[in-house]
């Protein structure tokens, strides 16, 4: 069964090139185009791809204000955030409002398909090394909430250190290694706490767990 993807940038050329590489793999089909934010919504509530990859910057509304229009009308669809700098001053934004990652627009082609398997498997896009970058970068502009969140109770005590660690942008292997428990387990302990705070991905774990003040940037 195909990964359906929308391609969404006001450049032609672009659209072209990331249709070009996906269709040649057999388990990829673009099934929708988008030169603006407006007609991305449109279409993507439409045709309901499994992912779409948006550029955040477009005419008439920009690839965040896209992605939080589809995140909060409850759209099934993937966001990836395409941007030419891996620390593009919007790319933490995007995530705060949906997304599930980002890519560079110079992404090299295998690299490309690889990204699009990974978010539509229903992982996030964000290696740990880029995870501690963006955040740090941009968390501390984020105003942290001083009172716990409710939905923290639902989580048990290792949940909350899977939850913390996975915040410092550690890699299930890292969480293992640290809490001495198979990456099995961590990939379960990291469902449950997406399920119980009712988050898409890790991605948004991470957001959650900065803008609540679980963790803070420049700590471990």
């Amino acid at each position: 069964m195909s990964i359906t993807i929308a391609i969404v940038d006001d450049q032609h050329l672009v659209r072209t090139g990331f249709r070009m590489i996906l269709e040649a793999e057999d388990d990829l089909e673009v099934i929708a185009e988008a030169a603006d934010g407006l007609a991305a919504v449109e279409v993507i509530e439409r045709d309901r791809p499994d992912l779409a990859l948006v550029d955040v910057r477009m005419p008439h509304l920009d690839g965040i204000e896209a992605t939080r229009r589809l995140v909060a009308g409850g759209s099934p669809t993937r966001i990836v955030i395409l941007t030419t700098f891996d620390l593009d001053e919007y790319v933490f934004a995007a995530l705060r409002a949906g997304a599930s990652g980002f890519l560079l627009k110079d992404t090299p082609a295998d690299r490309l398909v690889e990204a699009v398997r990974t978010v539509a498997a229903g992982d996030a896009l964000l290696s740990p090394a880029v995870t501690r970058r963006v955040v740090t970068a941009f968390v501390e502009g984020v105003a942290t909430q001083s009172v716990p969140p409710p939905e923290l109770d639902e989580l048990t005590e290792r949940e909350q250190e899977v939850l913390r660690l996975l915040a410092r942008g550690r890699s299930n292997a890292e969480i293992a290694e640290a809490l001495f428990i198979s990456e099995t387990t961590v990939k379960t302990h990291v469902g449950r706490v997406l399920q119980k705070l009712r988050l898409r991905d890790r991605v948004q774990a991470v957001v959650f767990a900065y803008e609540h003040g679980i963790v803070r940037a420049g700590n471990g």
